[in-house]
């Protein structure tokens, strides 16, 4: 007997509506012949445990939540496993790039056709990447948001973290490496990407390749706060690269500084300085 699907649900994603769209989504599931099997989280890792456990043998999982439980998804699967995403979280990165449906019918017809795309992954200092690892600025406002939390955030939560990092802010000087060639140039701040949307505000390059191998790399030369308020209003207005922001590709990433450095992962609050990424897989992502 074929395995059955496996839904992982955050049940407050979505102000509390993920229990509810879970619920939708295996209806859905079952009308269309597919035996389902629907495990809600109640801690961090659950999501990751049970892929691993039961995903592996499904014909596909699927993620109801935000970016946060789609990376646990990705943890416990290889590539061979296809992952369909109802998207729930705060900027919803991958689904605004990808153009995935929102409704629990149209999510699971898309199942149901089965195409996929190969979405690169990387590990930055041992954490799971897909979406964008950030050092500098950006970073520090994401420790900010994650100091005052406390339960669900919206974006207007950035606003008051931004103000509050850049009270203590001074642009820092990075040392970068890519696939073990040293930048030359300051380097204030860097943001390795796989995708174009990034915070679901801000666009990066719509040049950037899902499954070459590498993550795009951008490099900005002036991290003063006015020179970057000047980059994040393109990238708001139009796209990233441009002005002192530069783009590269690599496979490894290596950042180095003097003083440490926050930096972010995919969103989610990591350490400081140095850090390392590396490409290491990929996973599958079923598509429109």
């Amino acid at each position: 007997m074929a395995s059955p699907v496996l839904i992982v649900a955050n049940p407050i994603a979505g102000r509390g509506r993920g229990e509810r769209v879970a619920n939708e989504l295996a209806r859905e599931l079952r009308q269309r012949g597919f035996e389902v099997d629907l495990r809600l989280t109640r801690a961090r890792g659950d999501a990751q445990r049970w892929a691993l456990e039961a995903g592996r043998g499904a014909p596909f999982v699927v993620s109801v939540g935000g970016d946060g439980t789609l990376r646990e998804v990705f943890e416990g699967l290889d590539e061979l496993t296809p992952v369909a995403l109802a998207p729930l979280g705060t900027a919803n990165v991958l689904s605004l790039d990808l153009a995935l449906p929102r409704e629990p019918a149209a999510i699971a017809e898309m199942a149901l056709r089965g195409r996929t795309q190969a979405l690169d992954v990387a590990r930055a200092n041992g954490v799971l990447s897909f979406l964008v690892t950030g050092v500098g600025l950006d970073a520090a406002v994401v420790h900010e948001v994650e100091r005052a939390r406390r339960g669900p955030i919206t974006k207007l939560a950035y606003l008051g973290a931004a103000t509050r990092a850049l009270k203590h802010y001074r642009a820092p000087q990075l040392e970068v490496e890519l696939d073990g060639e040293r930048v030359t140039g300051p380097v204030g701040m860097l943001l390795a990407s796989n995708v174009v949307h990034y915070g679901g505000s801000f666009r990066l390059s719509s040049s950037r390749v899902l499954d070459d191998g590498a993550f795009e790399v951008y490099l900005f030369r002036d991290a003063r706060p006015f020179a970057l308020g000047t980059l994040f209003a393109r990238a708001f207005l139009a796209s990233l690269p441009g002005g002192s922001c530069e783009l590269r590709r690599a496979r490894r990433v290596l950042v180095r500084s003097a003083e440490p450095v926050p930096y972010h992962v995919d969103g989610d609050r990591g350490g400081a300085t140095p850090l390392e990424l590396e490409v290491c897989g990929r996973r599958r992502v079923i598509v429109p």
